[in-house]
């Protein structure tokens, strides 16, 4: 019979109920300024990318999203005026989401609070020490779970 003190159940639970709490005090942020969470995502993952674009296959990689779910996030960010579509000069087949000036404009106006509450409930609770420790283990298990996460991260090739 396996125990239900499991440590590693313990260390699931714990993340989600983590992850749960961090999302919802996020989520209010993101709110004020119309975005949902994915979209803020989406919008963050494009801005930090090289050349501020990343080919659709790639953002789908990095977010929850299936491919047609972020085509479906696109095709709305697209209609605000948030997200570009760029064909890719080398491969017909794909095209890029880039993050527009409009797009740029509404996640400057939420990066400051999002700061604010990464600090107020995650960051600022750790030392140091404990915050590269914790990013070190959020890595090997990111890599672990989701190998293609950091998908698009190179730079594009020239158009």
């Amino acid at each position: 019979m396996i125990s239900l003190d499991d440590s590693r159940l313990t260390a699931v639970g714990l993340l989600v109920e983590a992850y749960t709490g961090l999302a919802a005090k996020m989520h209010v942020s993101f709110s004020a300024v119309k975005l949902s969470d994915i979209d803020f995502e989406t919008l963050i993952r494009l801005a930090r990318s090289p050349g501020q674009r990343l080919r659709m296959s790639d953002l789908a990689a990095q977010t929850s999203l299936s491919t047609s779910g972020v085509t479906r996030v696109v095709d709305r960010l697209e209609r605000e005026g948030l997200v570009a579509r760029q064909a890719c000069a080398t491969d017909r087949r794909a095209s890029y989401a880039a993050i527009t000036e409009a797009g740029t404009d509404r996640l400057n106006a939420v990066l400051p609070q999002h700061l604010a509450d990464i600090e107020t409930w995650l960051t600022g609770l750790l030392t140091p020490e404990q915050l590269s420790a914790f990013l070190d283990t959020l890595r090997i298990i990111r890599d672990a779970v989701r190998p293609c996460a950091t998908a698009g991260a190179e730079l594009p090739p020239p158009e």
